[in-house]
């Protein structure tokens, strides 16, 4: 089994445990032995999951404005929670990684592998998303089948992804290519860097 295909196993599984209840404070059951890759894969996409129900639910325009700032700001936590994970995921890789010695023409990826993998986390939620709405009972023909050709592309989209990140894994296995990670150093999360909050 490639890394690819058990994440896109773990990712589903996320997704389908989180649907379950199918509410966004519904707590997590990891079902994996802590400090795994799996047990990181599966919180990667429950945090996802948790946070794609998030946006739909603040995009109500009868909500209320003060429930509204609290969920953005449940948001943006998440979104913190998310970016320290693909870190952890890249660290994962590095250590994995840390013996091989690039080869002399060895090229530097648009990407580190967790970022990737961050996308492909994303894709599996809008391939399972977009099934629900082909299965709906309540829309038109029209409507189906428009999303019937959304969820063909996605899971093209899914293989040719999968695919890509599998060859990454090997080019930095083999030494074609290296790994340079860069922290996300959000300034608008950190008190020092943010003058709305430095200022005050």
């Amino acid at each position: 089994m490639t890394f690819t295909q058990q994440a896109n196993q773990i990712f589903q599984q996320a997704i389908r445990d989180y649907h379950l209840k199918d509410h966004v404070d519904t707590l997590i059951n990891n079902p994996y032995e802590s400090g795994t890759i799996e047990h990181s894969l599966y919180l990667k996409c429950w945090i996802d999951t948790v946070q794609w129900h998030l946006e739909d639910i603040i995009r109500d325009p009868h909500i209320n404005p003060a429930e509204a700032l609290g969920l953005k700001r449940r948001i943006d936590r998440s979104n913190q929670d998310r970016t320290d994970l693909v870190e952890e995921i890249d660290s994962y890789f590095r250590q994995v990684y840390s013996e091989v010695k690039p080869l002399p023409e060895a090229r530097l990826n648009t990407e580190s592998p967790a970022w990737a993998i961050d996308r492909l986390s994303i894709l599996a939620l809008k391939i399972w998303h977009m099934q629900e709405q082909t299965e709906r009972q309540d829309a038109d023909a029209v409507h189906i089948q428009k999303c019937q050709a959304k969820l063909d592309v996605l899971k093209e989209q899914q293989i040719d992804l999968s695919t890509a990140i599998d060859q990454l894994l090997e080019d930095i296995e083999a030494g074609r290519k290296y790994m340079k990670v860069y922290r996300q150093m959000k300034m608008y999360n950190d008190p020092a860097t943010n003058p709305v909050l430095y200022k005050k």
